[in-house]
């Protein structure tokens, strides 16, 4: 490696830039989550910065950009996840009547995942089709598998394969062959906790019915609040 020749003093900052096909849907999009427009521009290029708490996200307007496609992400690392998530999600909520939880855009729940050292994270799935990933600003947390059922071991690498990676089908896939194999011997809020999530993936791999179908086996069950926060929505959704 060559070494430069002096040492760069001075503070670094690096603004990741977002693509979108409009910048008027970005802009009305974030203001409903509580963002503020800071600067916009359209000659000689579409540009757009919305902000709020700290938080400055810039998108590039490009023509036939397709948000299917978007590669776009970013990671925004907090102290708390949970605020973020609760003030994002009541925007949304507010603007389609529910979490949206498939198409763009869409929001997923704050999770631990063991692919970033067990640290909480949720991402937004913006109208640009861009992953905002927040993720807690920590140090990850020592994992002792050993001490996981094979259901919960499971579950996390199912959160990895559907929050991470976005491929909600296979994670479903793992998923429900887990509760298969397990047939009842974990504990319960390890079932719960599978059950609730399988359902969510099924949902956002496009399998209705079998979200149904999953939900239908929490009746009976005392959910902890989160879970039956994230059931309710699930519900709402299917309709």
């Amino acid at each position: 490696m060559v070494g430069f020749p002096y040492a760069v003093r001075m503070s670094v900052r690096a603004i990741p830039l977002l693509p979108c096909s409009s910048i008027e849907d970005i802009t009305d999009f974030y203001e409903t989550l509580g963002f503020a427009t800071t600067y916009r521009q359209t000659r000689p290029n579409p540009y757009v910065v919305v902000a709020r708490d700290g938080l400055e996200l810039h998108y590039f307007g490009m023509d036939g950009f397709d948000p299917a496609d978007s590669y776009g992400t970013c990671v925004v690392l907090v102290d708390d996840t949970e605020p973020w998530f609760e003030a994002i999600a009541a925007g949304l909520r507010e603007r389609f009547g529910k979490l949206p939880l498939t198409g763009i855009p869409r929001i997923t729940r704050p999770r631990r995942r063991k692919n970033v050292g067990d640290l909480s994270g949720f991402s937004m799935i913006d109208p640009g089709g861009n992953w905002v990933r927040f993720m807690r600003d920590a140090q990850p947390a020592p994992v002792d598998p050993a001490a996981e059922s094979a259901l919960a071991t499971a579950y996390a690498n199912a959160v990895v394969l559907a929050d991470s990676h976005g491929d909600p089908a296979q994670a479903a896939k793992i998923l429900a062959g887990a509760v298969r194999r397990d047939a009842g011997a974990s504990p319960v809020e390890d079932q719960v906790q599978a059950l609730a999530y399988l359902a969510e993936v099924q949902l956002r791999a496009g399998d209705a019915d079998a979200a149904r179908t999953t939900l239908d086996a929490l009746d009976g069950h005392t959910l902890a609040p989160e879970i039956e926060e994230a059931v309710a929505d699930l519900r709402r959704t299917l309709g």
